[in-house]
């Protein structure tokens, strides 16, 4: 390998303000003809050599302007980031609700797609407050005398129709919050087959449920299965949570699932299809979609 440092011109022996003869002149002129890299050496090993040695090695490289200039000025800090606002708390918030980005993808997809359907559903004429029955069947509601005969994609089109204005923002609050929790780990793809498997899976519990008829929408059928995959991640230890945030977050699954589902034993609720969907998140979609995915903590 080629020495540059001994391809550089030789300085001028330094003009040392001592007497002429003395210790430190003789050492001023030898270093004076030493290479950088040499003079590197010694500066930086100096507690091998006597004393003398070393300084005299950094006296010849801040003679040649080799040390950095310790009088200059620090650049100033930069400016203090300014603080967060409530409305760019809540700008934040509506973005990652309705627009896609590379971390959330198919939650904002899903959820724009969702309320584009009952929106076209309200512009055709439809009630935003209470549809009928007979509006629901015209836009893909699961209906037992046309699902089982003929008509199978109600199964799927069923999980985008709802019932009115409450029923939709329900079940998109649920979306959304499920959504940040696992889709971030899990990905867009898996998260969006988990939840049009679960969804599938909801309506045809409730077909199987309901033999004397049904007629029923909604996407709660799905969002309970993103209960269960939120379940086979805790327990798998798929999320990065400490044991107690872990027993803590399970528990607060296991109050939602049977909070809603004590919720659905009064009322016009379709139970059947939560517990299909829960069933397909926790045994089938759920475990499957978690292949090749490592724990992340203990």
């Amino acid at each position: 390998m080629l020495n540059v440092a001994h391809s550089l011109p030789r300085p001028a022996p330094m003009e040392v303000p001592t007497t002429p003869g003395s210790t430190a002149a003789l050492a001023a002129q030898l270093f004076a003809q030493k290479p950088e890299a040499e003079l590197l050496y010694l500066a930086q090993n100096a507690a091998r050599y006597p004393p003398a040695v070393g300084a005299a090695a950094v006296a010849e490289l801040n003679r040649r302007g080799l040390l950095p200039d310790t009088t200059s000025p620090l650049p100033p800090p930069p400016p203090p980031a300014p603080p967060e606002t409530w409305t760019a708390l809540v700008g934040q918030l509506l973005r990652g609700l309705f627009i896609p980005s590379r971390r959330f993808l198919a939650t904002p997809l899903l959820i724009d797609f969702t309320l584009l359907v009952f929106g076209l559903m309200v512009l055709s004429g439809v009630s935003a407050a209470s549809p009928t029955g007979r509006q629901l069947v015209l836009w893909g509601s699961n209906v037992s005398g046309l699902t089982l005969h003929g008509q199978p994609w109600r199964l799927l089109t069923s999980v985008f129709v709802h019932a009115g204005l409450s029923h939709l923002l329900l079940n998109l609050f649920s979306l959304w919050l499920l959504g940040l929790l696992v889709e971030d780990r899990v990905g867009p793809l898996r998260l969006l087959l988990v939840y049009l498997a679960c969804g599938v899976g909801g309506s045809l519990a409730s077909l199987w449920w309901h033999d004397q008829g049904i007629n029923s929408v909604g996407a709660s059928g799905a969002i309970f299965g993103l209960y269960g995959l939120l379940l086979v991640l805790l327990i798998g230890k798929k999320l990065v949570l400490d044991k107690s945030d872990r027993r803590a977050m399970l528990g607060l699954v296991l109050y939602l699932v049977f909070s809603n589902l004590l919720s659905g034993l009064s009322g016009n609720i379709d139970n059947a299809a939560h517990l299909g969907g829960l069933a397909t998140g926790l045994f089938i979609a759920g475990p499957l979609s978690l292949f090749g995915m490592k724990s992340v903590n203990k």
